[in-house]
C-alpha cells in the first residue's frame, strides 16, 4: 500500500502532515533546517507527490518513508560528519 501526502501545515516546533490513509503524521522541525529556517510563505509553496513533499526554492524534500521511519534530514547530517 502507498501512502502519500494530502496535507501539509506547521506550528512553531512541528511539521505536520496528514496522510492518504488517514493518519497524521508530526515530525520535529529541527530535523529539517531548510524548513525550520524558511518563512511560512516559503513552507506554503510545498509540493505534494504520490511519496512525499518537495519544496523547490528550499531544495528541500521529505519521503513519507522517511517521516514513517523516523529519519531526519540526513543530507544536512552528513555534511556535518565529513566537516
Amino acid at each position: 500500500m502507498n501512502t502519500s501526502p494530502r496535507a501539509v501545515r506547521f506550528d512553531d516546533d512541528t511539521l505536520w502532515v496528514s496522510l492518504s490513509d488517514g493518519r497524521t503524521i508530526a515530525a520535529p522541525l529541527a530535523w529539517f533546517p531548510r524548513l525550520l529556517e524558511a518563512t511560512p510563505e516559503q513552507r506554503a509553496e510545498v509540493e505534494l507527490s504520490r511519496n512525499g513533499l518537495h519544496w523547490d526554492a528550499l531544495n528541500e524534500d521529505i519521503s513519507v518513508a522517511g517521516l514513517l521511519a523516523g529519519q531526519p534530514d540526513l543530507s544536512r547530517r552528513g555534511a556535518q560528519l565529513v566537516a
